[in-house]
């Protein structure tokens, strides 16, 4: 089981090289997360941006061009398009936005014709967190992508979590699927859901997991708390997959843990032919270069 997010660099090293395309890559810490890992031998890389503005920032900065591909495209929607085609054309495994708006990013993503979305498929978002006070890493849904998930979209969104587990080497990933409070209120319709989605888990509806909600986010990832509310749960206190029942919270999550919690994370696009890396253009190189590391080691070639 891979337990940090180092440990998912060093296991992409060992793998065979996958193709990054990069969607209008002309922000430092993007063109020095993709130097780094082409350095370390972990990818290619093919950047679709301003070939000018990539030349200014490398020189700028000490990047050496030579290690990866620029495909001159000043504009931004081309360069998106671009990266697109090339990932679903299959000269690339790995789709990674740059400096582009996530909007348009995302509309090349769902574009019908040419995106990567097959048909019937529902978008979402996970990202890895490693959190220095929990013992493992932790995989979380939605906090980019869908507002506020039905029973269905949460449904996905555990089987691509689950997915996304069993490439980091975790068998029978623990499910959370979290609420307010641990108790089943017709009025809170998170609750609902985490009660249906465990009884369908449980009835097979849900395979390749164990799934446990309603859980209010302390019973999930904290065992005392589990012990003093006399919580019996095989997820309560252990979890490696949280669902959350809407962007707001997912998202505080992601941000109090990164900015209050000194947590690393990756983070790309779920649902799609082939992993998309989703990370904000204010990133930092490292949250960009793991999580690219991310969606290598879950591509297909």
């Amino acid at each position: 089981m891979l337990k940090s997010l180092k440990d998912v660099v060093e296991e992409v090293k060992r793998r065979e090289k996958r193709t990054v395309a990069v969607a209008y890559g002309q922000d430092l810490h993007t063109l020095q997360a993709i130097e780094k890992g082409v350095k370390e031998g972990m990818f290619n890389a093919i950047v679709y941006a301003s070939k000018a503005e990539v030349e200014r920032i490398a020189n700028a900065n000490g990047i050496d061009l030579s290690l990866f591909e620029v495909v001159d495209t000043p504009d931004e929607n081309e360069a998106i398009k671009q990266a697109v085609r090339a990932v679903r054309e299959k000269r690339a495994n790995v789709l990674m936005k740059g400096l582009c708006h996530t909007a348009n990013y995302m509309r090349g993503i769902l574009n019908k014709e040419e995106g990567l979305l097959p048909p019937g498929a529902i978008l979402s978002h996970a990202f890895v967190l490693e959190i220095p006070t929990y013992p493992k890493l932790m995989i979380v849904s939605d906090a980019a992508v869908i507002p506020q998930p039905d029973l269905k979209m949460k449904q996905a969104m555990i089987n691509y979590d689950v997915e996304i587990a069993h490439k980091l080497g975790i068998d029978t990933p623990k499910v959370a699927v979290i609420a307010a409070v641990e108790t089943v209120n017709p009025k809170m319709q998170a609750t609902v859901d985490g009660a249906i989605l465990s009884k369908m888990n449980e009835r097979g509806q849900i395979k390749g997991c164990v799934v446990d909600g309603p859980l209010a986010l302390d019973l999930a990832v904290s065992k005392e708390a589990a012990e003093i509310k006399k919580i019996k749960s095989e997820v309560a206190g252990d979890a490696d997959i949280l669902i959350f029942p809407n962007i707001e919270t997912g998202n505080a999550f992601y941000k109090c843990n990164t900015k209050l919690a000194n947590a690393t994370i990756a983070g790309i696009v779920t649902g799609t032919t082939a992993p998309a890396v989703l990370t904000s253009r204010g990133d930092s190189e490292e949250s960009k270069f793991y999580s690219i590391a991310f969606a290598a080691l879950i591509a297909e070639k």
